[in-house]
């Protein structure tokens, strides 16, 4: 009987010690996780695309982004799909394109899968400018909205699809396929409103710098290899008079390099604009004829297959540091 009131009294005092720790604090006990994986599977379409749309989910638990095309394939006009891009597709909860026409390239293939993938069009708000006619850029007037529904083919006369090429379109563009994933999934749409607002507001920041160069410059006229970066001159405030190249994939000819001698030296623009991903043959070879100087920027169509998420921001920084060198004195 006294073994057992002993055994009784110190079974008490350890459980009046244990209540004591808990009620301190002293012991912690793991916390449940909170925020569940939304498991979403996004892939978006081209690398710049992949970019924005990373920066808007990298922080969201249980979503995976992937890129469809090879980083440096860049513009895919001319894309054919591979079964190893059609497999990706399939797998996909999500598809987020760079829209404009700039996906027809996978049109019929979506149309013959079995399951409906929803799809974010990434360009829905955006004032499109039109493609470069007789190295001409022709904008949309103001008012006008593209019928995203509408078969557009980057062609004489077509949509300019390269929006991406302006950070303070890029905003615009987070901030969309922000909204739109929240959208398919509500618990994340939160973290994914304030990633894209964070990341939004740094670009409009660039954006910002542009517009004060164009504001400020007293020759505003530039030349372009070719369209990809009108987007960006366009919210800058500086005048795309001519492109080089109509087809990004044609070497222009020597009459179109006589004729566009002509119009540089009437016209006289302030820079000619290359780009790292195409050959700048033509660019030099006009150069040295007209004596207008060579900037070369990166639109970010491309780029290394391992770039974190805050690469395009990276590159648009270096792209307005580089104009201000011509545009900023």
């Amino acid at each position: 009987m006294r073994s057992t009131r002993k055994f009784l009294l110190s079974a008490g005092r350890c459980l009046l010690l244990f209540l004591s720790v808990v009620a301190t604090g002293i012991l912690s006990l793991p916390s449940p996780c909170l925020a569940a994986p939304s498991g979403l599977h996004v892939v978006a379409t081209t690398f710049p695309i992949y970019l924005l749309t990373s920066a808007v989910a990298q922080g969201r638990p249980g979503v995976r982004v992937d890129l469809l095309i090879p980083a440096q394939a860049g513009c895919p006009h001319d894309y054919a799909l591979t079964t190893g891009d059609m497999k990706k597709l399939s797998a996909a909860s999500v598809i987020v394109a760079n829209g404009l026409g700039m996906e027809d390239f996978m049109d019929k293939a979506l149309r013959a899968m079995d399951r409906h993938i929803p799809l974010i069009d990434s360009s829905v708000g955006i004032q499109p400018l039109a493609a470069q006619e007789d190295g001409h850029d022709h904008a949309h007037g103001e008012g006008h909205h593209h019928d995203h529904g509408e078969q557009c083919n980057h062609s004489h006369g077509a949509v300019n699809p390269h929006a991406f090429s302006s950070p303070r379109q890029a905003a615009w563009i987070v901030r969309h396929i922000a909204r739109s994933l929240g959208e398919l999934d509500p618990q994340g749409a939160e973290e994914y409103a304030r990633a894209a607002e964070a990341y939004a507001l740094r670009l409009e920041a660039i954006g910002h710098r542009l517009a004060a160069l164009g504001a400020g410059a007293a020759n505003k006229k530039v030349v372009l290899l070719h369209d990809t970066a009108a987007y960006l001159f366009r919210d800058a405030g500086l005048h795309v008079i001519a492109a080089i190249q109509e087809n990004e994939h044609v070497q222009p000819s020597a009459a179109r390099i006589l004729e566009l001698t002509r119009r540089l030296r009437q016209d006289k623009p302030a820079v000619i604009v290359s780009e790292p991903q195409y050959s700048d043959k033509a660019v030099r070879a006009l150069s040295a004829e007209t004596g207008v100087p060579v900037l070369q920027l990166d639109p970010v169509a491309s780029g290394p297959a391992d770039a974190d998420p805050g690469y395009y921001e990276q590159v648009m920084l270096k792209n307005c540091e580089a104009l201000e060198k011509y545009f900023g004195k």
